[in-house]
């Protein structure tokens, strides 16, 4: 039987198709350049089309154009400009590429199997723990930082009135469960669960971090300045004061009652410039509770 030519045939498949995914499964058992190149790309596509989806659901549906034809269209004109964006490539699959050639023996198929079993929607930031922590089965590594982290957020609570549970789903979006937490471009740890950035009256230590900001809603990569801590409870500690302290938060503390009142209020006070921010963050907070 033939090899099958995985990195040629990539090209003319529809994004994120159950096809497509199969054939990943087959393709990374082939640990070649080309191949995990290939393979690399429909992961860029399917990232694509999920952000797409993700845009799309959170677009109001109203008026004489909507449809479930016309919603059939747009899902198929989104996949193929996801193919397309990720043939011509915006970096991941690069990324993707050189990690896996340097690490990467196999695949395994039952990984994939569980990939194309997954719904091809974007319940959260593009963010594969908050993805996954949503889920019935909370991974292992959720519920680690939720161990870890119950105690500082309940010291914070206990002096501030924020209900914990709230704190550590936002500590929780900030830093992936703990796997993403900022550290400086020299590699120093900033301890900086909340993602709070140093403005010109903070006088504690400082760290710069490459960030993504969305400007005018479109994602741009930035070095920011931000505050550093000498441990997790200082930085749950120095999270409850801005917010008891700043009048600009002063809603989000009328509004801990409940995760999607809360969330709604970080979002409307500007804590993030992410335009779907206050879903990620209820989201995570909901699922606080099964990890």
């Amino acid at each position: 039987m033939a090899a099958y030519n995985f990195s040629t045939d990539v090209n003319s498949q529809v994004a994120a198709d159950a096809n497509s995914l199969n054939n990943l499964k087959y393709a990374t058992r082939d640990n070649s350049p080309e191949s995990i190149k290939a393979a690399a790309v429909q992961f860029e596509a399917l990232m694509v089309n999920m952000m797409l989806k993700s845009m799309r659901d959170a677009t109001p549906k109203e008026g004489m154009f909507d449809s479930e034809q016309s919603r059939t269209f747009i899902s198929m004109l989104d996949q193929q400009l996801s193919q397309q964006i990720a043939n011509r490539g915006t970096g991941l699959a690069d990324m993707l590429a050189r990690q896996l050639q340097g690490s990467l023996t196999s695949v395994p198929p039952e990984a994939l199997d569980s990939l194309a079993a997954t719904p091809r929607t974007m319940p959260s930031n593009i963010n594969p723990a908050f993805s996954s922590a949503s889920s019935t089965s909370v991974p292992q590594n959720a519920r680690e930082f939720v161990q870890q982290m119950s105690r500082h957020a309940e010291a914070a609570s206990q002096d501030s009135g924020i209900p914990a549970h709230l704190m550590l789903g936002q500590a929780a979006l900030e830093t992936g469960w703990g796997k993403r937490q900022i550290t400086g471009t020299d590699g120093t740890a900033s301890n900086n669960l909340f993602g709070i950035k140093a403005g010109p009256n903070w006088k504690g230590k400082t760290v710069e971090a490459l960030t993504t900001e969305y400007i005018n809603g479109v994602p741009q990569k930035r070095i920011e300045k931000f505050r550093a801590y000498d441990s997790y409870a200082d930085s749950f500690r120095d999270f409850a004061s801005l917010m008891q302290n700043n009048p600009r938060y002063e809603n989000v503390l009328g509004s801990t009652g409940s995760a999607a009142g809360y969330a709604q209020a970080m979002q409307d006070a500007g804590y993030a410039t992410d335009p779907n921010y206050a879903s990620k963050l209820r989201r995570v907070i909901e699922s606080i509770g099964t990890a």
